[in-house]
């Protein structure tokens, strides 16, 4: 379970630093020429996705034969979900919505969004590497 626990910090510090730096400084410009993004964003529901992604990530690599204890391992299952998600958020989104630059959008959002996924792979290594089930695998 503290495993667990700690992931879900890890995922949520992650994607706050990465994704806060990038859609309030460094890619504010981008994010702002959005028509369909609320004027004020519901955090509250950002941070509930984030906790479910992250207790999903966590148990997938709990259960999984990635589980090693090597961080190659943890940023391999960590970029395979990243790329899940990236591919809608990258992809799918500049296919509905109506954004300013299809090639700058799918470029920010996959290049924020590998930084993103490499950081959770440190913080998902860290958490299970002490874990008691990988001990007795």
């Amino acid at each position: 379970m503290r495993a667990h626990l700690l992931t879900i910090v890890g995922y949520v510090f992650s994607t706050l630093l990465v994704q806060g730096t990038s859609h309030f400084a460094v890619n504010a410009a981008h994010y702002a020429e959005v028509s369909y993004a609320r004027a004020s964003p519901i955090f509250a529901l950002g941070i509930a996705s984030m906790i479910v992604q992250a207790a999903v990530l966590s148990w997938v690599y709990a259960n999984s034969r990635w589980r090693d204890g090597s961080l190659l391992s943890a940023m391999t299952i960590t970029w395979l979900f990243g790329a899940f998600l990236v591919s809608y958020i990258a992809l799918a989104e500049a296919g509905k919505y109506a954004v300013p630059d299809i090639g700058s959008w799918i470029l920010t959002e996959t290049l924020v969004a590998a930084v993103q996924f490499t950081l959770i792979g440190g913080f998902l290594w860290l958490a299970h590497r002490w874990s008691p089930a990988l001990r007795a695998a």
